[in-house]
This record gives C-alpha cells, sequence and structure tokens, in this order.
C-alpha cells in the first residue's frame, strides 16, 4: 500500500527567509510556473553559534508558503535554490511536503504525466507546535534539550474549545504561536517526546504537536 507521500499530487513549498526578501522568492518562483503564494511574517529563534550555524542570526523572518503540482514543484524547488542558494549559511531554508489534495488556487492542477518516480523516502520532518503565546520559547527549550537546532516562530490565534477566556461576559480568543521545526526524521520522536513532556501537551488546552513529511529540501546540512 502506496503511503502518503507516494499518493499525493500535490507539494506545498515553505521557504523561510530573512525579512524582505519574501517577494523575490515569490517572484522568481512564479517564472518556474507557481501561479502563488502567501508571506508570513515570523521570527527565528536559533542563538548565538548555533544561529549562526543555521543562518538564523537574523531574528526576522518571512516564510512564503507555496503550492503547485509536484511536477511543478520539484522544478521550482531547484530553481529557487539555484537562485537563492539556500545551501550557504545565512541564506535561510526551503523545503517540500506532500499535500494530497489542493483546492482554491487558480491554475493548480496535478499534472498528468507517465513519469513513475522512484520510491523516495522522506529524510527529514517539519514538526509544528502550536502553543499559547509566550510558551514558544519553552517548546524551542525542550526540542534543544532533544538535539533540535533552533526553529522558526508564527504568530496565531486560537478557536478551540479550550482557547476562549471570558472578559465582561465577552469572549476573548487568546493568541498563539506556531514553532516550526524542522528536523531529521530519525531524531523527531525524541524530540516531540521531550516537548509533550515539558509543555504537558496530552492535558486540554496545552496545545497541539503535528508532523509532516519533507519531500525535499535545502539549507538544513551545513
Amino acid at each position: 500500500m502506496p503511503n502518503d507521500t507516494e499518493m499525493a499530487c500535490f507539494e506545498l513549498i515553505y521557504a523561510i527567509v530573512n525579512f524582505g526578501k519574501g517577494s523575490k522568492v515569490m517572484r522568481e518562483a512564479k517564472k518556474s510556473g507557481v501561479s502563488g503564494g502567501t508571506i508570513i511574517l515570523a521570527k527565528g529563534t536559533a542563538k548565538g553559534v548555533i544561529a549562526d550555524f543555521l543562518g538564523l542570526s537574523d531574528i526576522r523572518k518571512e516564510i512564503v508558503l507555496m503550492g503547485s503540482d509536484k511536477m511543478t514543484a520539484r522544478p521550482a524547488l531547484e530553481a529557487l535554490n539555484k537562485k537563492f542558494e539556500f545551501e550557504k549559511a545565512g541564506h535561510g531554508i526551503i523545503f517540500t511536503v506532500p499535500v494530497s489534495e489542493m483546492i482554491g488556487s487558480v491554475g493548480c492542477r496535478p499534472a498528468k504525466t507517465d513519469m513513475e518516480e522512484g520510491g523516495e523516502s522522506a529524510v527529514h520532518c517539519a514538526i509544528m507546535v502550536i502553543v499559547d503565546r509566550g510558551k514558544a520559547e519553552k517548546v524551542i527549550d525542550a526540542a534543544t534539550e532533544a538535539g533540535s537546532k533552533g526553529g522558526t516562530v508564527i504568530n496565531a490565534r486560537g478557536s478551540g474549545i479550550h482557547e476562549t477566556s471570558r472578559l465582561f461576559f465577552m469572549e476573548i480568543e487568546p493568541e498563539k504561536e506556531i514553532v516550526l521545526i524542522i528536523s531529521e526524521k530519525d531524531a523527531a520522536e525524541t524530540i516531540i517526546a521531550s516537548i509533550r513532556e515539558k509543555m504537558e501537551i496530552d492535558k486540554p488546552g496545552k496545545g497541539i504537536i503535528f508532523v509532516q513529511e519533507v519531500s525535499r529540501a535545502y539549507g538544513l546540512a551545513r
């Protein structure tokens, strides 16, 4: 039975770059056939020597999310890496994750091809942790203790049944933080276990962790 990666017709491209470069990444991706995307403001969390190692010393970041069919995404990834040299320190990170279906993206349709891809196994994975605002650093600390080299924090807002409080009889949706950590697949289980224990994720309202396999990535190995 094929796994989710083999069944996916689409891929979501994540490009994490220094502030101000997101639009340039988007323009270059369009030259490769990607129809468009979304730029999200974020911040890097790696510090000191590790920050220099990962190219995250500039704390302000932009995450460019671009969806496309797999046959377009793969060449686009290669073209973006060639243009922005993600494998050089300080140039950011770019990777793709498989998506089973994509709706609402103009021009984004599964490409018809007779080419059969070999059974590629994922080497890295993307760990996403959603917690209350102010707790992202604790997530990073827990991950670092388990071997992670850093991550990226995105501001968000919660709306689940455990995510509201009341002020003067009005429901308030507290602000959230999403921590994105890219890890080698072999190390992911240890990192997730550390975050799960330190943040008490199994308790209601304490947060959510989910993991996506990374199809391909540049900028991770230095």
